[in-house]
C-alpha cells in the first residue's frame, strides 16, 4: 500500500527515532509499504519518520542509480533496522546535491563523508556491520539523519537556508505540488 509521505513541518521528522524489536506489529507489511511508497515517489530511500513512524527503520535501493553514468558504481537494495554508526565518519568530505521526498522541489549541496561504517539489523533481525563508500554512503547518511531527526536542509549553508525559507514555509502550509501524496501539518 502506498502511504502518504510526511512533509516538512511534521513534528515526527524532527524526533529522534526509537529502536524496535522483532515483535514490532506488522513489520513485514510495513517494510513492503515503505518500498511501494518509495518507488511510487521515485525515491532511492525512505525512512520510517517520513511515513509518520518514529522508529529506527529505513530502506534503500541505490541500484536505480547504477545507470546514471556512474562508472564502477554498484548499488544495493537493503532494509536497515536500529542502525548505528560504529566510528566517526571518515574519508574525504565531498559536496553533492541532495533532495528529499519530505521536502519536494528543494535541492541543495550537502557536504558528507565519503566513507561510513554502520552496524544494523536486516528485516530478519540478523546483525550486519559494513563500511560503505561514495554514493551508497551518502544515501545511507541521508536516511540515517532521518532517524536522528535531522533533515538535509540543516546541512545547507546559512545563505542557502535563508534563500529557501519561504519555500519551506510553503511546504509546511501545504502550498506545494508533488507527484505523490503528502501529509502536511494540520491535514
Amino acid at each position: 500500500m502506498i502511504l502518504p509521505v510526511y512533509a516538512y513541518g511534521q513534528p515526527v521528522l524532527k524526533q529522534k527515532a526509537v529502536e524496535i524489536n522483532p515483535e514490532y506489529p506488522n513489520l513485514k507489511q510495513l517494510i513492503s509499504n515503505m518500498w511501494e511508497t518509495m518507488y511510487s515517489a521515485n525515491g532511492v530511500g525512505i525512512a520510517a519518520p517520513q511515513i509518520g513512524l518514529p522508529i529506527r527503520l529505513f530502506v534503500i535501493d541505490s541500484t536505480q542509480s547504477e545507470n546514471e553514468e556512474r562508472v564502477g558504481f554498484v548499488g544495493f537494495k537493503r532494509v536497515f533496522i536500529n542502525a548505528k554508526r560504529m566510528v566517526p565518519d571518515s574519508g574525504e568530505k565531498n559536496s553533492q546535491e541532495e533532495g528529499c521526498l519530505s521536502i519536494p522541489g528543494i535541492r541543495g549541496e550537502v557536504v558528507r563523508s565519503s566513507l561510513l561504517h554502520l552496524e544494523w539489523l536486516d528485516e530478519n533481525f540478523k546483525k550486519h556491520s559494513e563500511t560503505f563508500e561514495g554514493l551508497n554512503a551518502r544515501i545511507i547518511q541521508h536516511e540515517f539523519d532521518h532517524i536522528e531527526g535531522i533533515l538535509f536542509t540543516e546541512h545547507l549553508s546559512a545563505v542557502k537556508r535563508n534563500l529557501i525559507r519561504n519555500k519551506l514555509e510553503n511546504i509546511r502550509r501545504g502550498k506545494i505540488d508533488a507527484d505523490y501524496k503528502l501529509k502536511v501539518v494540520g491535514r
